[in-house]
């Protein structure tokens, strides 16, 4: 009997008595079964619901869904799918979860062997697959044991082996700000809109999620991830976050031109929004607002053009200039730039820790403490 050994895993698989996909436990060839989604457990079995409970179910439903970000469903859904494909090219079960078939599966990942014509995968890119695996396992009611040295030490190994330093993106400094808002038609609705996401998005330190979240008061939308209040001194933005709710503090700028509160003030007047989503796409060739939400992609594609336009980073190609640049990149911007107590920057962009906030702080005053001399050195 063919086995294929990993080592320091002791990962074992049985190629003549492995269960093809189709005849797995819990797969019945569903959409279900590779888009993320599972059905709840309830009295009377999977799909034999109460009909007095139907409603209860859909609300339950929604709140599993609500529960993680549409963002973390995508990639877990998209990474349940590679998965349980794999498992099907191998002639393996996804389902229960076999710690053996686990590691043997991430391990084809970092080798770049999970997928014909695939290159391996990065490290980040396989603890996310790893934590897809094991959210949609939960799911269906079949826990993985990640701790399993059939997966933990394999992991452990990928991280030794092909783990390099994160790659940060660019930080938007003040002046690159100011430059790339140049670059945007003053006269248009479009032009408008994108000076307000720009200057809110760095002002408050905010995710791009987190802009395109907001709407224009409290509990207007079901989609929504906070609001604003327009005040005297500034803007108070209220945030839902992965730990529960945060407000953030915008203040008025010195100048009109730079002012986060008169942009979003101007937006809101030629845009005349009253209620819902406060950042809308433009239709109707720039002189109609729609109803609907920006995608928090339009965040990113928004802050690459107008660096590449403001000639923001002129010293690289426009392509490596395009890989520099996202919606993160204000984030890092407001921390690297805004010269008070790190406290106050670390409130701001809701970190947990003060480490957490030195990582955005790319340009921050380093060997301002020389412990070489303070040892007498």
């Amino acid at each position: 009997m063919a086995q294929i050994i990993e080592q320091n895993a002791e990962i074992h698989v049985e190629e003549t008595s492995a269960p093809s996909l189709s005849t797995a436990p819990g797969y019945d060839g569903s959409a279900s079964e590779v888009s993320g989604h599972s059905p709840l457990p309830f009295p009377g079995g999977e799909g034999h619901t109460p009909a007095h409970l139907t409603r209860l179910a859909d609300r339950a439903r929604g709140y599993v869904e609500a529960a993680s970000s549409t963002n973390t469903r995508r990639a877990y859904a998209s990474d349940w799918k590679h998965f349980a494909a794999w498992c099907r090219r191998q002639n393996v079960s996804p389902l229960p979860p076999d710690p053996q078939v686990v590691g043997l599966y991430i391990t084809a990942c970092a080798s770049g062997t999970a997928e014909r014509g695939m290159k391996a995968n990065s490290v980040s890119t396989i603890e996310r697959r790893l934590s897809a695996i094991g959210w949609n396992c939960s799911q269906r009611g079949t826990p993985l044991d990640r701790k399993n040295r059939a997966i933990a030490t394999v992991m452990a190994g990928i991280r030794n082996t092909h783990a390099s330093p994160p790659r940060q993106k660019e930080a938007v400094m003040p002046e690159d700000l100011i430059a790339m808002l140049e670059t945007l038609d003053r006269g248009s609705l479009r032009g408008i809109r994108d000076r307000a996401m720009l200057l809110i998005g760095f002002a408050g330190g905010l995710r791009r999620s987190e802009i395109v979240g907001l709407d224009l008061g409290r509990d207007q939308t079901e989609d929504g991830r906070g609001w604003i209040e327009i005040l005297d001194k500034g803007m108070l933005v209220t945030l839902r976050g992965k730990t529960g709710w945060r407000e953030v503090e915008v203040g008025r700028g010195s100048s009109h031109a730079t002012c986060p509160v008169v942009a979003a003030e101007s937006w809101i007047k030629f845009a005349r929004l009253a209620h819902g989503p406060l950042f809308r796409r433009v239709a109707g060739h720039g002189k109609a607002v729609g109803s609907d939400r920006l995608n928090d992609k339009e965040v990113a594609r928004l802050v690459k053009r107008a660096a590449i336009a403001a000639g923001v980073r002129g010293d690289l190609s426009e392509i490596e200039r395009a890989l520099k640049f996202s919606g993160h990149s204000l984030r890092a911007g407001l921390a690297s730039s805004a010269e008070v107590d790190e406290r106050y920057v670390q409130k701001q962009l809701g970190h947990a820790s003060a480490e957490m906030t030195r990582r955005y702080q790319r340009r921050r005053d380093r060997f301002c403490v020389n412990l070489t001399k303070a040892a007498g050195l």
